[in-house]
């Protein structure tokens, strides 16, 4: 196995021992960071600026490096507009997450944890992927590319 591949590896072992420790595969710890009237739990909103301060480190390490540690480059996502594209994504996802208290991350961590809950999730989900992927290329079909 390659370094990368172990490397990468271990990270997704870290990232989802944390969202166990921290109690983020949890649904109902997402529900109850959202009852703000009821039995709200403001857990989410510490693991989030943790996360934050973490991220923090990661950029200013990635200014002061030339290149990754285990990379030849740095890949960093383009900066892309604002867009309905976007605003509607984002709108099924914060629904999605606040019915079910799950999304991808701690949804897969919950595949182990309590496998018939996270199992429908992960289901509609990759369903959900592969409708998006079809309306996608059908769409692509039927509108001529503007850019």
């Amino acid at each position: 196995m390659k370094l990368t591949s172990f490397a990468s590896f271990l990270s997704g072992l870290l990232f989802g021992a944390g969202l166990t420790v921290s109690g983020m595969a949890n649904p109902k710890r997402v529900h109850d960071f959202l009852d703000i009237g009821g039995a709200f739990d403001p857990t989410l909103a510490f693991v989030m600026m943790g996360a934050l301060l973490i991220m923090a480190f990661a950029w200013r390490m990635q200014k002061i490096l030339s290149q990754p540690i285990l990379s030849s480059s740095f890949e960093l996502p383009k900066t892309m507009p604002i867009d309905m594209r976007l605003i509607c994504g984002a709108m099924i996802f914060g629904v999605g997450w606040g019915l079910a208290g799950l999304c991808p991350g701690p949804a897969l961590v919950g595949l182990v944890l309590l496998p018939k809950k996270a199992f429908l999730f992960v289901g509609a989900m990759l369903m959900g992927m592969g409708l998006y992927r079809f309306v996608e290329a059908l769409l692509s079909t039927m509108v001529p590319n503007q850019n």
